[in-house]
């Protein structure tokens, strides 16, 4: 059995990029067209497209829809000036998942490499270096998959959090496809899925992607995890990354960090499935790694329906971060990388 990338959920065509409107399923399946840099930035922003991987890829196609905007600026200091304003302006709006930075940098150099040609020129391998991106992005995740089945065991129950699936990437996954790449070796086994608080990312996408494909998914609330834990009904976590320091320190989805607390006190494995560009080596520990905090009605409201009193105070971080010591593995397209990461992770990018 193998698995083909059925959801795309950043694409780009010849004069805008498509999107899926993640912030309304399962309910309703919907794409959108985006015409400019500045909708791509509220896209990002708003959810519309989320993801580490994927708001990387959707960052490096709005610098090309930036790029088309100023196309007709014939002066190319006076271009580069403002290609790169608009790039820092597309990395503001998530500031957390480094690969967003990384593949806004990435299409930055590629433009910076063809300065001498004219701006057509530029703009036009800029588009073709983002297409580059979006279809690696897929191979980097099939890559990663392989290498994580191989500790999947025999029948196993695999707890995962938040969503690292097809639609946090270009398509396949991250943690998600080391469940696609395990179930297509054994079909027995299964998924345990925090519903993922406050924005119900495991409720709403995980269960919906998993159950596309046919792979046997329970869905429970966050606070459950330790319960299953302590039944002996979990073999494994695996979850995604938004920011991986050099010592291993990893940002996830707020709540990875308490599952990661529960597995180690259960003897369970706990393993990140995240991209090299995921990895930001110019931090030392994930005490550097900055936390976006957000809006108060993502906790106050389910589906446009308040579930508190009002006025209470709110604090919305959108991520934790787990320290490096309750990390099994890290699981990468180049491997699975094991501590001494600071360590593992060098040997990573120097191979």
């Amino acid at each position: 059995m193998s698995f083909k990338s059925k959801i795309r959920p950043v694409e780009l065509c010849e004069n805008y990029v498509n999107l899926i409107d993640q912030t309304i399923l399962p309910y309703e399946f919907k794409t959108v067209q985006i015409k400019s840099y500045q909708e791509m930035a509220i896209a990002i922003s708003d959810m519309i497209v989320r993801g580490a991987p994927a708001i990387g890829i959707a960052g490096a196609h709005g610098l090309v829809l930036g790029a088309n905007s100023i196309v007709n600026i014939t002066d190319k200091v006076e271009f580069f000036k403002k290609l790169e304003e608009i790039a820092d302006f597309l990395k503001s709006t998530r500031p957390t998942a480094v690969n967003l930075a990384w593949a806004v940098d990435k299409q930055f150099e590629c433009a910076k490499s063809f300065e001498k040609e004219s701006v057509q020129v530029i703009v036009k391998k800029l588009a073709e270096n983002s297409k580059r991106l979006e279809n690696e992005d897929i191979e980097i995740n099939k890559a990663m998959g392989d290498f994580g089945a191989e500790i999947v065991p025999k029948g196993a129950t695999i707890m995962t959090h938040c969503n690292a699936g097809a639609l946090a990437t270009v398509g396949y996954g991250t943690a998600l496809g080391v469940v696609r790449s395990a179930f297509a070796k054994d079909n027995t086994i299964q998924v345990f899925a925090n519903e993922t608080r406050p924005r119900q990312q495991g409720a709403r996408l995980t269960t919906w992607e998993l159950l596309e494909d046919g792979i046997p998914t329970t869905l429970i609330t966050d606070a459950m995890c330790g319960y299953f834990m302590k039944k002996g009904m979990i073999d494994l976590v695996v979850v995604g990354a938004d920011r991986i320091a050099a010592n291993g320190d990893t940002a996830n989805k707020i709540g990875t960090y308490t599952v990661a607390l529960a597995a180690k006190a259960h003897n369970i494995p706990f393993y990140i499935a995240a991209p090299l560009s995921t990895i930001d080596t110019s931090i030392k520990s994930g005490d550097e790694i900055p936390i976006e905090e957000r809006n108060r009605e993502e906790v106050t409201h389910i589906n446009g329906k308040t579930i508190c009193a009002e006025g209470v105070n709110i604090i919305n971080p959108a991520f934790d971060v787990t320290p490096s010591d309750l990390i099994a593995g890290i699981i990468t397209e180049k491997g699975i990388l094991r501590p001494d990461y600071n360590n593992s992770i060098k040997h990573a990018f120097n191979n």
